[in-house]
């Protein structure tokens, strides 16, 4: 656990999927008290599972964690399905729903009229802009992004991303937050699309699955390509696998026609399928 010190102590995440999931379980590791939210009883035992499984892994691959240190860390989190008891304490929230644009701000309109109004809202949206959201919390000076890295415990980078609107202040907390959850903080001066780290990926994704769209090679020799020819560990499927498939899905829905065709591809070979990627433990590839 880190000693930074921060004047943010309860955190609320909305949204418990993949990478949900994990922001609310390394908020948790690093000593911060957690309210994970979702829209059902079914999602919330997903979520469970998920904080079960990241337990497991944490011991397995985080230098100094425990069965003692891991089960604390679920102890921090408290679940629930009322977005407004979620955010009734909040200090900060950290938003991980869909990478829908109606979704995100259907869903920061109900927690705009039910926070504090000390609380700081941040979205974790991968490719869309916070200005688009800010607005529809009625407090746009205390919006900004904060965008994760999957295997976030691995990948601790932490992409702050403000507005032209973000109070200075509140991106220094979140910037000194991000430090004390266990990350590198990656302060962006203006917005981006993408920030730095999808600014670089996406393209690499978008031309794997143009390469797969029109038949140009299979998945595994363009994977394999891009491994042998540059020595990364993972080819863009393998990193669509991680990812995880809605997301691919729900971001080339908003694309061009080859993207859009690569979602329908996603939607009815794979995701209609049970296929999400390693989280179903299938995907482009199968998994253990």
């Amino acid at each position: 656990m880190t000693d930074i010190r921060t004047d943010i102590h309860t955190v609320t995440v909305l949204g418990t999927g993949v990478l949900g999931a994990q922001i609310a379980y390394q908020t948790a590791f690093a000593g911060f008290q957690v309210v994970a939210w979702d829209i059902t009883d079914a999602a919330i035992a997903t979520a469970v599972e998920r904080f079960a499984g990241l337990a497991a892994t944490y011991i397995a691959e985080v230098p100094g964690a425990t069965a003692e240190t891991t089960a604390a860390a679920i102890a921090r989190i408290r679940l629930t399905t009322d977005i407004a008891d979620a955010v009734a304490d909040a200090d900060l929230v950290i938003e991980a729903v869909p990478e829908n644009p109606e979704i995100k701000m259907s869903t920061w309109a109900k927690v705009g009229a039910a926070a504090p109004e000390r609380t700081i809202f941040t979205t974790n949206t991968s490719t869309l802009l916070p200005s688009t959201f800010m607005h529809s919390t009625g407090r746009p000076d205390r919006f900004l992004a904060l965008h994760y890295a999957n295997r976030i415990w691995a990948h601790n980078t932490a992409e702050v991303m403000g507005t032209a609107k973000t109070d200075p202040a509140v991106f220094a907390r979140v910037v000194a937050f991000a430090t004390a959850q266990g990350m590198v903080p990656i302060p962006l001066h203006k917005e981006q699309p993408g920030y730095v780290l999808n600014s670089l990926l996406v393209p690499l994704l978008k031309a794997g699955a143009s390469l797969y769209v029109h038949g140009v090679a299979d998945v595994e020799a363009i994977d394999a390509t891009w491994r042998i020819g540059t020595g990364a560990p993972l080819g863009p499927f393998q990193i669509y696998d991680v990812v995880g498939l809605t997301t691919a899905y729900n971001i080339s829905m908003m694309g061009d026609e080859t993207s859009q065709r690569f979602a329908e591809i996603l939607r009815t070979d794979y995701i209609e399928r049970g296929k999400l990627g390693r989280s179903t433990g299938e995907g482009f590839y199968r998994y253990a």
